[in-house]
């Protein structure tokens, strides 16, 4: 049976006025994955823009400055660097492979893995969108001063680590 006097003390949503030209977000804006997740919307949107011919996604940019910078490095350290599992790694460097982007070569220390490497061509993808992403970078910072920048990045490896 309900509780009428609990019922009759919870605020009921109000009804949309058609005329208002605001949506009501209730909670939402002093919520840090809501904001979060407006502001990855906008950033992939920008990223995508900037990349656009190329066809790549953050998380495909990502996973080939990492083994850019790190030659030789195995798909389970690269997904360790990244937080992805095993088998989705495994799917990231299919997809990058199957582009000619990433080779792999046969691990010098562990037969059972292979060492990543750029191809040619990924190289190449990586110096052509290293400006782009830098442009792109200025673009969604641009309201943001060095040392805004700086406490956003510090701020938002925090709330990472925080799980």
């Amino acid at each position: 049976m309900p509780d009428t006097a609990r019922e009759t003390t919870l605020k009921r949503p109000r009804a949309r006025d058609n005329r208002q030209p605001k949506l009501a977000l209730g909670l939402l804006p002093d919520l840090i994955g809501y904001s979060l997740r407006k502001a990855q919307i906008a950033v992939f949107q920008n990223f995508q823009n900037a990349v656009a011919p190329h066809d790549i996604t953050p998380g495909q940019f990502g996973v080939l400055i990492l083994i850019r910078e790190n030659v030789g490095l195995s798909q389970s350290e690269l997904g360790s660097a990244v937080g992805i599992d095993r088998s989705t790694m495994v799917a990231v460097i299919d997809r990058l492979e199957s582009r000619g982007w990433v080779v792999r070569a046969p691990s010098p220390n562990d037969r059972r893995s292979y060492a990543l490497e750029l191809s040619p061509a990924g190289t190449a993808l990586v110096e052509d969108l290293i400006p782009r992403v830098r442009a792109h970078e200025r673009t969604m910072a641009k309201d943001l001063n060095k040392q805004e920048q700086a406490i956003l990045i510090d701020l938002l490896n925090r709330v990472s680590r925080a799980s």
